[in-house]
């Protein structure tokens, strides 16, 4: 038989909407995988995904009737071990041919070839191509049980005494080879041709699929269903499009509701529905995510960006008449938006203020105390960052003292993710400083990836301290993040500290910031937990950290400041820059994160120099003799104590490029800086080439050491750049 399409559909009950998009990828793929595996159909197949609410499918192109033979070979024995001196087999051999259901016949058949340094026995056959039956049967099982499903549902089958497991009850099978019917089985279903259309639309039920091609065809005219997922998602982008467009609005941009909605229907129609313009006095936040998360709308803005009263809907019916389906939604959406405006004017019958004592009664982690500790923790960081900035004008005090007390609101407490932007709204209804008010909202940021940062110093201020407490105390009670596992989010909020300290430019040293942070932790929470800790495992040791209790602050301030690097380090790989420059410069530790794009960008330009190879493996070279010496290694050089003339040149280099490269690094000119180093390469070689360092007489070796010393920390002070040497 020619190759032709193939065809497999699941009939199921309502599939997790938002899960439908990722079940109908990985159902495609891993049959279709499968399938090509088998040899039944070509590496390059097309494979077309279907995915509606009530239905998995996919469509393969041209899966043949029978795989192609293919020829197996299969190694036995070496020959001394198979064959005895006289060429016959021996009982070892036998037993192997049996064991692959051969007989001892083909012997004299079997193939001699080299293997490794013996010769071995190979017995070459034709495997016959797996039948279309059997391979799709097998595609099946392997993708169904392979799907990325969180939870199983288990259910009867219509016998009454058979279970079965699948994310959802599975009603019906459809398998088509073109026009014919694969008579495969699942889940104690038959396969054939009949599948359902759309439960209330559909002219014919059920729907008969005549082959493979017709069927997203026949699902559309007959079932009216979009079978495919990114063609009903296009559809209802085109119907938003166009209704709004007649109106002058646009819809809020969101993918996750988007592909979320998309699950949700079979055949999308689009409405304009609208509710009462007074709901409008409610922060647009709330009634936005009122009507998304709630109701699954697509609240409407007008040019200006500013919400309106009017949403769209995705319905799943399209009836003649539509106000009767728009009425319904506007009736549902007005208690939501009421129950929203109601939290708004509770909530500000009492300020903000009013409610931080209520922190000291809302548990944050139960080794770590209440809110009321933690924003206590979080004002002495943020104060002790104004002092480093040298600012204290700022307001960070009654911004942090304020920062968590609107999870206390009933607005936060029904939208959680409403959280610091209600506390703005209601710093504002206070009376309080507009940057008081945005620290309040910012201090959460940058939430996620590519979020924007917080719009003043003050935000900046408290947004760090916040952090730095969470990374700080999460760290110190041991719950730290393995693999993928981040409870916490301590990768986002250790990138969140980065991005504010790099983007911001600000003037701050990493080390003195973690340092403020384990202060306020170090006599009382984090000693406890690990007095406990010791007690419990070893006395004295900590068997998780190997560090002692009166070790415990350095500890928590290494992990934590690892941590930070390795971030930055991730960070900075993701943005292009090469594994070789990012090494060379966080391999010093800068503690200054605001400059470190710029000692990236001068160690760029050094790598392009022609001197650039030659100067990091005399780094290296340097840096290699340096460690191996005892004890302190000498500082100050005896001119009077040369004896060679490249000792006298590599000194009076050095003392001539020095000043320049240190005035540039002072200066933060890092890329002049390092560039002046390029006139070294030439004395260093010179030195290299004629000078004996570990010299027999102590004060030759040790003014020679000195000299190298000096050199290693001239060149060291952008960046490590032994690191660039291949």
């Amino acid at each position: 038989m020619n190759a032709q399409h193939l065809l497999i559909e699941l009939f199921v009950e309502e599939l997790p909407p938002k899960s439908l998009k990722k079940l109908g990828e990985a159902f495609a793929t891993l049959l279709a995988d499968s399938l090509k595996s088998q040899g039944l159909a070509a590496a390059n197949a097309a494979v077309t995904i279907f995915a509606t609410p009530r239905r998995l499918a996919v469509r393969v192109s041209e899966v043949v009737a029978r795989a192609p033979d293919k020829p197996v070979s299969h190694k036995l024995m070496p020959v001394s071990v198979g064959l005895d001196a006289a060429g016959n087999a021996t009982p070892a051999l036998i037993k192997r041919l049996s064991a692959l259901g051969v007989a001892a016949s083909v012997v004299p058949q079997l193939r001699r070839a080299a293997d490794g340094k013996n010769e071995a026995l190979f017995y070459d056959s034709i495997a016959p191509g797996t039948v279309l039956v059997d391979g799709v049967q097998a595609a099946l099982e392997t993708a169904m049980a392979k799907l990325p499903i969180p939870k199983l549902m288990s259910y009867q089958l219509a016998d009454g005494w058979t279970s079965v497991s699948f994310v959802r009850p599975v009603h019906g099978l459809v398998a088509l080879h073109g026009a014919d019917v694969v008579p495969v089985s699942v889940l104690g279903l038959s396969a054939g041709r009949e599948t359902q259309g759309h439960r209330f639309e559909a002219s014919a039920n059920p729907v008969v699929i005549r082959d493979a091609d017709s069927y997203a065809e026949q699902l559309l005219n007959e079932g009216a269903v979009i079978a495919s997922f990114a063609e009903r998602r296009a559809e209802i982008v085109r119907q938003f499009d166009a209704l709004t467009a007649q109106h002058g609005l646009k819809p809020i941009e969101d993918d996750a509701l988007l592909d979320e909605v998309t699950a949700l229907v079979e055949r999308p129609n689009v409405l304009l529905g609208k509710f009462d313009q007074a709901f409008l006095d409610v922060p647009q936040e709330c009634l936005i995510l009122t009507m998304k998360a709630n109701q699954k709308y697509f609240p409407l803005l007008d040019a200006a960006g500013k919400l309106t009263n009017k949403f769209l809907i995705v319905s799943n019916i399209s009836p003649a008449d539509i106000s009767a389906v728009i009425g319904g939604n506007e009736r549902v959406v007005r208690p939501r938006l009421a129950d929203a405006k109601f939290f708004f004017d509770q909530d500000r019958k009492k300020t903000l203020d009013s409610r931080v004592a209520g922190l000291a009664k809302v548990v944050y982690h139960n080794k770590l105390g209440t809110q009321g500790e933690r924003v206590e923790r979080v004002r002495s960081i943020a104060r002790n960052i104004t002092h480093q900035l040298r600012d204290p004008s700022l307001m960070v005090d009654p911004a942090a003292q304020l920062a968590k007390a609107d999870l206390l609101t009933d607005m936060v407490g029904e939208f959680p993710e409403l959280q610091g932007i209600m506390g703005r709204y209601y710093a504002q209804h206070d009376g309080l400083a507009d940057d008081i008010a945005f620290a309040i909202e910012d201090h959460y940021k940058p939430r996620f990836a590519g979020d924007e940062l917080p719009r003043n110093q003050v935000g900046v201020c408290v947004a760090l301290a916040d952090k730095l407490e969470t990374l700080v105390g999460m760290f110190g009670i041991g719950e730290i993040p393995t693999g993928d596992k981040d409870p916490f989010a301590l990768r986002r909020h250790a990138l969140g500290v980065i991005r504010m300290l790099v983007e911001r430019e600000l003037p701050l040293q990493l080390d003195d910031l973690i340092s403020t942070a384990v202060q306020v932790f170090e006599k009382k929470e984090i000693q406890e937990f690990w007095s406990e800790r010791i007690h419990e495992e070893v006395k004295g040791k900590n068997s998780a950290t190997g560090y002692s209790e009166h070790q415990l602050g350095p500890n928590t301030k290494r992990l934590v400041m690892d941590f930070i690097y390795d971030r930055l380090a991730g960070l900075l790989r993701e943005q292009g820059y090469s594994p070789q420059e990012i090494d060379a410069v966080l391999a010093l530790r800068p503690q200054n994160l605001g400059d470190v794009t710029k000692r990236l960008a001068a160690v760029h330009a050094f790598a392009a120099l022609p001197e650039a190879a030659s100067l990091a493996a005399a780094n290296k070279r340097v840096g290699n003799i340096l460690k191996k010496v005892e004890g302190e290694v000498p500082v100050e050089v005896n001119t009077a104590l040369f004896k060679e003339p490249a000792e006298t040149v590599l000194f009076e280099s050095l003392a001539q490029i020095k000043p320049k490269a240190d005035a540039a690094f002072e200066a933060g000119d890092y890329t002049p800086s390092l560039q002046a180093l390029a006139a070294l390469k030439i004395p260093v070689d010179a030195f290299f080439d004629s000078v004996m360092v570990n010299a027999d007489d102590p004060a030759l070796k040790a003014n020679r050491l000195a000299l190298l010393n000096q050199l290693h920390q001239t060149m060291n002070r952008v960046a490590d750049i032994s690191r660039l040497a291949a």
